[in-house]
């Protein structure tokens, strides 16, 4: 067996989707030595959503694909319409910053996460695509990370102070730490989202979708693309199965997105579904960020809310300038920190990521949860259309346009980005 290739660099980062590949092009641009590894080749499309909240876009530009975001995102999204079966109300969203960067917009996964990766590339990131990771020994400090060549079956081993996990929630890194649950309950959420060309949704509203066992939405991107996600439970799911035997499972909850939402049978008439439907789950909705293996956590590996709010990439963004206004402190310091120091860095993360969104996640969860429900989604549809500006608010607390403060102590996000001239 040919040798491993050994190599040491400041920090390690697990996974090159958005918050990866934004805490790496941060921690880059700060003179660090940075391996991203990332075991999937890139475009990929992913089960997730794609609406991107103005709150994020200032970030966008400052990590050097605002350029690119505008010219690819679909349209401005200015409205959000809550539906249930044949009703339906719809209220202004909060704008975010006055000018360019008020209202958010739709960009596909496969776009953002290869723009991204391309800039944390540029910035100096050692990028290894696509590398799997064996195996994370060590500690805080002195972190030893086995990685494979999919393709080729090459070994190589990295030597880090520093390992950060952003490769989602889907599977435990293999290094201890929070590991997803065992078993199956009837209420495990299952993800499905498909892309349709040629509907009538109009530009302009995210459309939240309340069914009776889940919850899904409608964003439109750019050049008349749509999408359209939803969550199912799984006693829900396995009966619309068993009522429609060898049908795929894309197929039949498609289906039951049609009969179960008129919105839904209006933006799908006359449209083309591109590719198969994508699946996902069961969800692990929860807080992950505060363990004691000594790895830090960014994006869904760190904390993952009900989708339902479309706050999970705002979640990856901001949990990675978190992370990185923290590591590199006040004055941006080359230096990774020493084992002793980091200890107290993960506290004070920890502590300042909870702040900053559990409050989504239990926004998300209390949402999430009467959607699914008829008679609360009744409810809240009544409310809805006695109070539009509920749906407003609701936005508002969810973080739409406010993007998480930094604690003072540290540097701002401005100070952490290079910003690139205009």
């Amino acid at each position: 067996m040919a040798s491993a290739t050994r190599k040491d660099v400041d920090a390690v980062v697990v996974g090159a989707g958005p918050a990866g590949s934004a805490a790496a092009i941060l921690l880059a641009r700060a003179g660090w030595a940075i391996a991203l590894v990332e075991k999937q080749r890139f475009p990929r499309r992913k089960v997730c959503g794609e609406c991107i909240a103005a709150s994020n876009l200032p970030l966008l530009h400052a990590l050097g694909i605002g350029a690119d975001f505008d010219a690819h995102a679909g349209p401005e999204l200015r409205h959000v319409t809550l539906m249930q079966r044949d009703r339906e109300v719809t209220a202004a969203l909060p704008s975010g910053e006055p000018g360019r960067f008020a209202w958010g917009r739709a960009l596909g996964r496969a776009t953002l996460d290869t723009l991204l990766l391309a800039q944390a590339r540029c910035a100096g990131a050692e990028v290894l695509q696509p590398w799997a990771v064996q195996a994370v020994r060590g500690t805080a400090g002195a972190w030893q990370c086995e990685l494979r060549d999919t393709g080729s079956a090459a070994l190589m081993h990295l030597r880090a102070p520093i390992v950060i996990d952003a490769h989602g929630c889907w599977e435990a890194l293999p290094a201890g730490g929070p590991q997803r649950r065992r078993g199956h309950a009837a209420a495990d959420l299952f993800a499905f989202k498909a892309n349709f060309t040629g509907s009538s949704l109009p530009a302009g509203a995210i459309s939240v979708l309340a069914l009776d066992g889940g919850y899904g939405g409608m964003v439109l991107e750019a050049g008349g693309v749509i999408t359209l996600a939803c969550c199912i439970r799984r006693d829900r799911l396995d009966a619309l199965r068993r009522a429609a035997p060898g049908r795929r499972a894309g197929d039949v909850v498609e289906a039951w997105l049609e009969r179960e939402c008129a919105g839904v049978r209006r933006a799908l008439f006359g449209s083309v579904r591109e590719g198969p439907w994508l699946a996902s789950g069961p969800l692990d909705p929860g807080v992950r960020v505060a363990t004691a293996d000594g790895l830090f956590r960014v994006g869904n590996a760190a904390g993952e809310a009900h989708p339902i709010l479309g706050e999970g990439l705002s979640m990856a963004l901001q949990s990675a300038v978190l992370l990185c206004s923290h590591l590199l402190g006040e004055r941006g310091f080359v230096e990774a920190p020493t084992a002793a120091a980091q200890a107290a860095l993960q506290r004070r993360y920890a502590a300042d990521w909870q702040r900053d969104f559990n409050p989504r996640l239990r926004l998300a969860a209390a949402f999430a949860h009467a959607a699914m429900r008829p008679a609360s989604a009744t409810l809240l549809l009544a409310l809805a259309r006695a109070w539009p500006g509920l749906l407003t608010q609701g936005a508002r607390w969810g973080g739409k346009v406010r993007p998480t403060p930094p604690p003072t102590r540290h540097a701002q996000p401005a100070q952490l980005i290079r910003q690139e001239e205009s």
